[in-house]
């Protein structure tokens, strides 16, 4: 596929670790312009910047989260890219605890990133897009929205949001040639669980079919596929990455 998308732009939210950077380096690879957003650690960004010098790569600072930076970051996309194919809604946190004592600003926070992000991100990506009939929107989701863990019900509940998000916006574009789809990870080994404790990883690492944790870089592939054309009649649906779960 390495030509596929040397005609695309495409933005990666939450693009310059874990899975985000993976899908990021694959479609440079394949020859695609790529913004990539970050929320706040300049000092990795900017790493992640360096080695892909001579690339047609720009990265941008802000918080999908709150709508008017949304606004301001795709206004500045527009001045910086002349069309948008590609939207991969990639940004996500995490803030564990069991409900019974989560504190709700855990819960408002997950939510408002995970979900309303991938809402903004989407309502602004679909407008460019209409203009040229065409796109391809890719969310991030999680088998923890399908499976549900204890100790991430905020989690969980954001995720599962995600897909019914896609779904119900793959009805609305579909006839502008937009196609809506998730990938939903299992356990991928990055950042995001890099701080459980040993022993819960070992369990969970147990419970997959496969017997191990998947990589960005097969994450990412899955990516590539929705994103290409041989996906072009697939639309709100989900792609699980999860070794079995």
């Amino acid at each position: 596929m390495s030509d596929d998308f040397a005609s695309y732009n495409v933005i990666v939210t939450g693009g310059t670790r874990g899975i985000g950077r993976a899908v990021t380096e694959n479609f440079l690879r394949h020859g695609a312009r790529v913004a990539a957003t970050y929320a706040g650690n300049t000092d990795k960004a900017a790493e992640f910047a360096a080695q892909w010098t001579g690339y047609p790569l720009k990265l941008y600072r802000f918080d999908v989260s709150d709508y008017q930076q949304a606004e301001q970051f795709f206004a500045a996309f527009d001045r910086d890219f002349e069309s948008l194919q590609v939207l991969v809604s990639n940004a996500g946190i995490r803030h564990d605890g069991v409900v019974a004592m989560m504190p709700a600003a855990d819960w408002n926070r997950v939510i408002a990133v995970n979900l309303s992000g991938a809402f903004n991100m989407s309502k602004l990506a679909v407008m460019r897009m209409s203009r040229h009939r065409f796109g391809r929107i890719i969310f991030t989701s999680s088998a923890s929205g399908r499976l549900g863990i204890a100790g991430q019900a905020n989690y969980a509940a954001s995720k599962a949001g995600v897909e019914a998000l896609a779904r119900s916006l793959a009805k609305e574009v579909g006839k502008r040639k937009i196609t809506v789809n998730c990938i939903a990870p299992g356990f991928i080994d990055t950042e995001l669980i890099a701080d459980l404790p040993e022993e819960l990883l070992q369990e969970y690492k147990n419970q997959v079919p496969l017997k191990r944790f998947g990589t960005p870089a097969e994450v990412a592939g899955a990516v590539e596929f929705l994103a290409s054309a041989a996906a072009s009649y697939i639309t709100g649906t989900t792609l699980n990455v999860t070794g079995g779960l």
